[in-house]
């Protein structure tokens, strides 16, 4: 098993990527921590992988909030020996389908905000018992693209650019403790799109059109990919975006 006997802590552990990246954290014998706001989702993904033999648990915590945040991961140092790896998927709160000339300026910075801040709050409380463990690997979705054309994307671009900023920051002040920083650049996940978004299939046909392969990378794909990237096969791999756009962006 890649991960086995790793503590892996998942923030947005409920929702549809974090719940896929949890399951295939736990498959490859990760003890996975789910962190959320709704318990109700974050439980119903942690007995899918106590169904399945593997180890999970939950807690409301909110991302945003510092206190909350570093209770946590100071809690799960203490409670099970170690924090090996941390990844922040939580919703960006972004909106889209706007044209920033006529956005308001709260709806433009919800998900520079969302993401900048809870990267450096999860990241940070993360650091800090990596550094003494001398290991450890930090995930988030990032990487610097190309703006959307013909669809408003919003401030999230923006956003995703901001933490791989931060991301590589990260990496560059870490690396010395035996720290890895890595994030994962998809260039959109269909399968995470709502049924009832309005526009959804012109949206779903937009991002599968500009890539390579003819499709989108699948819940799977990012699962697979966070196991590889948090693992020891990954070893040599840091400050970076692992590209698995299908070929979007080259």
């Amino acid at each position: 098993m890649l991960l086995d006997g790793k503590q892996a802590v998942i923030y947005g552990g409920g929702g549809a990527i974090g719940g896929s990246v949890a399951r295939a954290f736990a498959r490859e014998g990760a003890v996975v921590h789910l962190a959320g706001r709704t318990r109700a989702t974050l439980e119903a993904v942690a007995e899918d992988i106590r169904s399945a033999g593997g180890t999970a648990y939950s807690a409301v915590v909110d991302a945003l909030d510092e206190t909350s945040v570093d209770r946590f991961a100071d809690s799960v140092a203490a409670e099970h020996g170690s924090l090996d790896i941390s990844f922040d998927v939580i919703s960006s709160h972004d909106v889209q389908g706007t044209p920033l000339a006529e956005m308001s300026v709260e709806d433009f910075e919800a998900p520079i905000h969302t993401l900048v801040r809870t990267m450096f709050l999860t990241a940070r409380a993360a650091a800090r018992h990596m550094i003494t463990q001398g290991s450890g690997v930090i995930l988030a979705f990032g990487g610097n693209g190309d703006p959307v054309r013909d669809y408003c994307i919003g401030g999230f671009q923006i956003a995703l650019q901001a933490a791989e900023s931060l991301q590589r920051q990260l990496a560059s002040e870490l690396g010395k403790h035996g720290i890895r920083v890595i994030s994962l650049q998809t260039g959109g996940i269909a399968e995470s799109i709502p049924a009832d978004v309005d526009g959804r299939d012109a949206l779903v046909e937009s991002l599968t059109s500009k890539t390579l392969l003819g499709r989108c990378a699948t819940l799977e794909d990012v699962g697979n990919v966070a196991c590889f990237a948090a693992s020891d096969k990954a070893k040599s791999i840091t400050a970076t975006a692992l590209n698995i756009t299908c070929g979007a962006i080259i």
